[in-house]
């Protein structure tokens, strides 16, 4: 920038009190400059030079949005994925003074839409590529999977990588890894799928390829998966819970707060009906170590929603033949959940968390 307002001096009649705005502030501002400095081209290679960085800067800005040059974020040096940092702010943590599980998934968003913008998709929709918008389609979860390690605290700053890549013919994926900034320490990752649907009709729509090469030219260009292990936890079947659950909170009912940009309740409302049904000793006791979820159904303003919650036991067979439960195991509790519909019992969500031992 300062070389830029050099320039202008020594082209000519451009005085430094005038120049600096015009250059910071952008928009009419930034033309007026641009104007100025054609005028003092005439006074050779000086002007001309000036010419050229005040036109670079002025597209830098109109570029650049505000929002996007104050975000602590940005694309890593190969392009191919995003990270970005965030300090946890005191309405974002719970009970035990550290972010809630929601919070952890709001920001899972957050930085998949602002990794999204930083390619230049869309900025009035959820990561929606020159072609969906164009023919009404948007992306819809169908699968979370979240595991947190340890949970940050009110002022902790967490660093958040995301990328993107395809997942067959219906759809596409993205993957987090979460990072204490301070000390560099994994403290979570998360993986989800998402599906297209037609914004208008509601009804889901297989990606095409054109749709494909817009986002596929942004992903790694060999499989990169958050959670690489083998029979990890992100690829396990959720069973359907069945009635009666041992807990329930009937008749929840969406606040007009969660419906989000795509005209529906937003993903991370139903971890929260979810873990409404949860057993009060365990919230009391224990803390969310790991979240999935199958998103079935929309839900909309007029509806209202059934949490059910049953412990799950799975049953192993130890080295004597003997068949012991795992439900203690590593002081982690297992439970299942069921998002319907209350009037008609239809399928919304279904779920299974698993939950830590709280140390104080």
């Amino acid at each position: 920038m300062a070389e830029i307002l050099r320039c202008f001096i020594s082209a000519g009649p451009i005085q430094f009190r005038e120049a600096a705005p015009a250059v910071q502030c952008g928009g009419r501002r930034t033309a007026a400059a641009v104007r100025c400095v054609s005028r003092a081209a005439a006074n050779g290679r000086a002007g001309v030079a000036a010419l050229g960085l005040v036109a670079g800067a002025a597209a830098e800005v109109e570029e650049k949005g505000l929002a996007e040059r104050l975000r602590l974020g940005s694309l890593v040096a190969d392009g191919l994925s995003y990270k970005e940092s965030f300090i946890v702010r005191c309405y974002e943590v719970g009970i035990n003074k550290t972010a809630t599980v929601e919070t952890i998934a709001n920001l899972l968003q957050e930085v998949g839409c602002n990794h999204a913008q930083s390619v230049g998709f869309s900025t009035d929709g959820f990561a929606t590529t020159p072609t969906m918008r164009k023919l009404g389609l948007i992306w819809v979860t169908s699968r979370m999977h979240i595991e947190i390690y340890k949970y940050p605290a009110w002022g902790d700053v967490v660093e958040i990588e995301t990328w993107c890549q395809s997942e067959g013919k219906i759809g596409t994926r993205r993957d987090w890894i979460l990072k204490e900034l301070a000390t560099g320490e994994v403290i979570g990752r998360a993986t989800s799928k998402w599906v297209m649907m037609n914004q208008h009709t509601r009804k889901l729509q297989r990606v095409s390829d054109e749709v494909r090469e817009e986002y596929l030219v942004h992903c790694p260009r060999t499989p990169r998966l958050a959670f690489p292990e083998e029979d990890n936890g992100s690829l396990k079947k959720i069973p359907k819970l069945e009635d009666p659950a041992q807990y329930s909170r009937l008749g929840l009912v969406p606040r007009r707060a969660d419906f989000d940009m795509n005209q529906h309740v937003n993903n991370v409302t139903y971890i929260g009906w979810v873990l409404e049904s949860m057993p009060q000793e365990i919230i009391d006791t224990h803390e969310l170590q790991t979240i999935t979820l199958d998103y079935r159904r929309e839900c909309q303003h007029d509806d209202l929603v059934d949490s059910l919650t049953s412990s799950e036991v799975t049953e192993d067979e130890n080295t004597n033949g003997t068949s012991t439960s795992m439900l203690h195991k590593q002081d982690l509790q297992q439970f299942l959940h069921f998002l319907r519909l209350s009037g008609t019992g239809l399928e919304i969500n279904r779920g299974r968390t698993e939950w830590r031992k709280l140390t104080r």
